[in-house]
Parts: structure tokens; C-alpha cells; sequence
């Protein structure tokens, strides 16, 4: 199985001393996707409407028409779900990592200017939403690009992070050939690691909000809410582990899921010993107290 292209092993049974600064048995990550106005739209040259993660659950595309309630739905997570989230961690002074989707973050540059503001991380979440498994390497190259350079045009720097998303067999290698300094498209584990020369901060799809618009997903607040502190609570006493939680502002942006964020942000701001930061400042630690060796974990 020498030559099987799929690493089933990682770290086994003894993962690494992630070593968190100041003692901290965790480290959290919150992370707001910024898509609103990046969906899929003809007035954005696609082919049809939006399909994906919204209070619609098993929409379908209109090909080539507009879906007014989709596009509203949307509409709210930029006009008013952003700035719940917004209040609710600058008013705790939490730092935020924000997966932006370029074209998105380019229709509103009010909530731009905010993210600067409160000194969120803003990692690149492509140029808008594409679905790239039968993309060629060199258009997605050529969008990754894209994406990069209206984005440090919008923000005044170039993104060091990157979650793609919707991927191909071909990203991980593009993103790296970019010089992104982290890539978080992959859910393979609970610490960072390396893939070649590309450190991977791995993100999650469980303990992401996105489950409020799947089936079999979270109905209540309570529900998403049980479901963090679960996965808080085991990592923590486990030690040495990250936990990255996955927000989208048309989805926990609303009141009734909003509240169970905020008490669930609450709970581990009681907690000891946990460090609550962007998933650069991850990367970086991790780099530097585990230092890649000749592209191998």
C-alpha cells in the first residue's frame, strides 16, 4: 500500500505536544464565512440560482432565472445576520478568522471596513462560489489568482490563508504553488499538518452551523448549542487539541440561533486555560514549534 495516495495514518497514537501559548489545554477558532453576494446568481454570469445552504433545504437551481427568496435570504445574512455577529464578538474583544468570498466582500465594502476595524483575519474564501471537481488546473488557478488579487485590493493585503470549499483534486497543490502560508480545505484531523510543503489547519463541518440548512442538521439552537459544548468539553479534556467552529451570517446570524452562539461563547470564556484565536495565529504557532521536515508530518 506503499503507493496509495491517501495518508489513513497522520499522527496515530500520539499526536504532538501542540504546545498552546500560556499553558492552554484548547485552542478555538471562530470562523464567519462572508459569502453574501458571492452565491450563485445570474447577475453574477451563472448559469442559475443559488442551491446551497439556506433556509430552503433542498432548493434547486433555476437555470437561468433569478430565485427572489433565495437571493433574499442572502441579502440578510449581509444587511443583518453580519452585524449580530459582529456585535456579539467585538463587544467580547474575540478575535475572528473570516473565510471571504472575494466578489462578496467587494458588494459591501461597510462590512469590509468593519472587519478591519474590530482586526479580524481575513483568509480568502476563493472568487465566488464555484464548484471546482471538473474545473482545469490553469482556470482554477487563474480564479485563485483572481481572488487574491481583488481581495488585497479590498483589504489592503493579501490573504494567508485560503479555504477554497468546493474543491478539486487540484487545489491543495494551487494553493501551495500561491504561497498561502495555511490552506483549511480538509477535515482529517483535530491539529494541524503538512502536506508536502502546505501546512494544513483543518477545519470542520460538524460543529458548523451549516447544519441548520442539511437534513438530519440542527433544528433548535439548543441543539447546535449542546453540540459545541460537547465537542469543547472532549477536546478540551483531552488537551492540545483545536476546535475551529463554523458560522455563516444568513444562518446562526439569525435571533434564534444567534442566542445559543452567545451562551455557548460565554461558556468558554469561563473556562481555564483556553486560547481563542484566528487560524493564522494557529499556523504560525504551529510552524514554529513544529517546524515542517522535508515535507513530512
Amino acid at each position: 500500500m506503499t503507493d496509495y495516495p491517501r495518508d489513513m495514518i497522520g499522527y496515530g497514537a500520539t499526536p504532538p505536544k501542540a504546545q498552546w501559548p500560556d499553558g492552554a489545554r484548547i485552542a478555538v477558532n471562530f470562523v464567519v464565512n462572508y459569502e453574501e453576494g458571492g452565491e450563485n446568481n445570474i447577475l453574477h454570469g451563472d448559469a442559475a440560482s443559488e442551491a446551497f445552504l439556506s433556509e430552503i433545504v433542498g432548493a434547486a437551481p433555476w437555470v437561468g432565472q433569478r430565485h427572489m427568496n433565495m437571493e433574499s435570504i442572502y441579502e440578510y445574512g449581509a444587511r443583518a445576520g453580519f452585524w449580530r455577529l459582529y456585535r456579539m464578538f467585538t463587544e467580547r474583544h474575540l478575535p475572528v478568522t473570516v473565510f471571504g468570498v472575494a466578489t462578496a466582500l467587494q458588494k459591501n465594502p461597510d462590512v469590509v471596513a468593519a472587519m478591519l476595524k474590530a482586526n479580524w483575519e481575513i483568509a480568502s474564501h476563493g472568487l465566488k462560489w464555484i464548484d471546482y471537481k471538473d474545473t482545469p488546473a490553469a482556470q482554477e488557478r487563474a480564479d485563485l489568482q483572481a481572488a487574491i488579487d481583488l481581495h488585497t485590493k479590498l483589504t489592503g493585503q493579501r490573504p494567508a490563508g485560503i479555504y477554497q470549499g468546493r474543491t478539486s483534486l487540484n487545489t491543495r497543490d494551487i494553493c501551495a504553488e500561491l504561497g498561502f502560508e495555511y490552506s483549511a480545505d480538509s477535515y482529517a484531523d483535530d491539529v494541524p499538518f503538512y502536506e508536502g510543503d502546505q501546512l494544513i489547519v483543518p477545519y470542520t463541518l460538524d460543529s458548523n452551523d451549516m447544519r441548520f440548512a442539511t437534513p438530519q442538521g440542527f433544528n433548535t439552537g439548543e441543539q447546535f448549542e449542546t453540540y459545541l459544548r460537547d465537542s469543547f468539553d472532549v477536546l478540551y479534556s483531552e488537551g492540545g487539541r483545536m476546535l475551529s467552529i463554523g458560522l455563516h451570517c444568513r444562518l446562526v446570524g439569525r435571533p434564534g440561533r444567534a442566542a445559543a452562539l452567545a451562551r455557548f461563547i460565554d461558556y468558554i470564556r469561563g473556562q481555564k486555560d483556553v486560547w481563542i484565536t484566528t487560524r493564522l495565529d494557529i499556523a504560525r504557532h504551529w510552524r514554529d514549534v513544529h517546524p515542517n521536515k522535508a515535507g513530512k508530518i
